[in-house]
């Protein structure tokens, strides 16, 4: 697979980009001096560098499977169970399992439910060969509600849920779809979730379906990634813990190269990536200020700022992580030829870059932000941190004579 880095991308899409920007002013010379100042200072200016504490990833652009950052819960980890025992419990291809019931608290009709006890449950070579002809693969980026960095970003390839619905024929009283799966079949340990019908059984515009993944950046999925109901209301795991579980992926932009410190009447190049959530992305924004120029109290999310226009930069060149670098044929979003059909695309990253004008000596704020294609201005139009990371990141620059 190509290694080719989402650093590697971002240096190379920046130095075309400020190779350009010779035409604003800036002598070709002098850009690639900026450029390789940018370089040479980027690994101080990955925000939060440390996966673990958020922060843009040295990884591909598809992040290889092993690579992914881990929230898995239980004690033992699931996935951290013997072969054995994975066999036992339904953790491998040959012994998987899926059940499609009726919720006895809130019942559903339907017609054809698969049961272990009936000997119906749907099994892997099952999926497999409704795969065939259902299969779909879907770019896109996994995102914990309480970090400021994604945990990767895959290529998955899976069945449209819905598909799976619509064999266990469901006939009314159907409101949400309850899943969950194994942990140690230790019910407080259990993560669960759910969703409404009415999103498994249509996409909105422009959105991929809900799927039941079996592959990963063209890899079989391993065991450490991973009924229908007339209740009304989610029961995911982390509801009871303060989380807006309901909350769809957020559009927002962070840095990865800012200099701290530069020269007086020096133009300064600044560069980042941008998460491209359901609203999608018209606009990333940036914005230098005098420190202590806005007073948060009275703009929190920094409206009233000086802000000006970044350029989102074209799609790699090279997709690392897949196979060869290419996207695989009939990838949802994506011509035949591999390249995109729109940019950026929804549920993605994207790059961006921007020149910012010479500024006097002085402590000064560097600021990024998003606007989204209904026109909201990153964190709204949901700017609380329960329902997904979105805040404005302030750096200081220091500009000396």
């Amino acid at each position: 697979m190509s290694q080719h880095t989402f650093l590697d991308e971002h240096f190379e899409l920046t130095r075309r980009f400020f190779l350009r920007a010779g035409f604003a002013g800036i002598a070709v010379s002098q850009a690639t001096g900026l450029m390789a100042q940018q370089e040479a200072q980027s690994p101080t200016q990955v925000k939060r560098s440390k996966p673990e504490k958020g922060g843009i990833r040295q990884d591909p652009y598809f992040t290889p499977p092993d690579d992914f950052r881990d929230v898995s819960r239980g004690k033992p980890l699931p996935h951290s169970l013997s072969d054995s025992r994975k066999e036992e419990v339904g953790l491998t291809r040959a012994t998987w399992s899926l059940e499609v019931i009726s919720d006895s608290d809130h019942p559903s009709k339907i017609g054809r439910p698969f049961t272990k006890e009936q000997g119906t449950a749907f099994r892997f070579d099952d999926l497999m060969k409704l795969a065939e002809k259902k299969s779909v693969r879907i770019p896109k980026v996994m995102t914990c509600l309480n970090l400021g960095c994604p945990l990767g970003m895959g290529l998955w390839e899976g069945v449209p849920l819905r598909e799976l619905v619509w064999l266990a024929q469901p006939q009314e009283n159907v409101r949400r779809v309850f899943y969950y799966g194994y942990h140690n079949d230790d019910p407080k340990q259990m993560f669960r979730s759910s969703l409404p019908i009415g999103r498994v059984l249509e996409d909105p515009h422009d959105l991929p379906p809900v799927i039941l993944c079996y592959k990963l950046n063209g890899e079989w999925l391993d065991s450490e990634r991973g009924g229908l109901t007339n209740l009304a209301f989610a029961n995911d795991t982390y509801a009871d813990q303060n989380n807006d579980i309901d909350s769809p992926l957020k559009t927002f932009a962070a840095s990865i190269a800012v200099p701290l410190e530069v020269k007086a009447g020096q133009p300064i190049s600044v560069s980042g990536y941008a998460q491209v959530g359901v609203s999608g992305l018209t606009k990333v924004q940036v914005s230098l200020e005098p420190s202590n120029s806005i007073a948060f109290d009275q703009d929190p999310y920094f409206s009233k700022a000086n802000w000006s226009d970044a350029e989102i930069l074209p799609p790699p060149s090279r997709w690392g992580g897949l196979r060869d670098g290419m996207i695989p044929p009939d990838t949802y979003g994506f011509h035949a030829t591999g390249k995109p059909k729109t940019w950026p695309l929804r549920l993605t990253n994207a790059h961006w870059a921007s020149v910012l004008p010479p500024m006097p000596p002085g402590d000064f704020v560097f600021r990024c932000r998003t606007i989204d294609q209904q026109g909201h201005a990153q964190p709204m139009p949901r700017p609380f941190r329960k329902s997904g990371h979105a805040s404005i990141e302030s750096i200081q620059v220091k500009v000396v004579e």
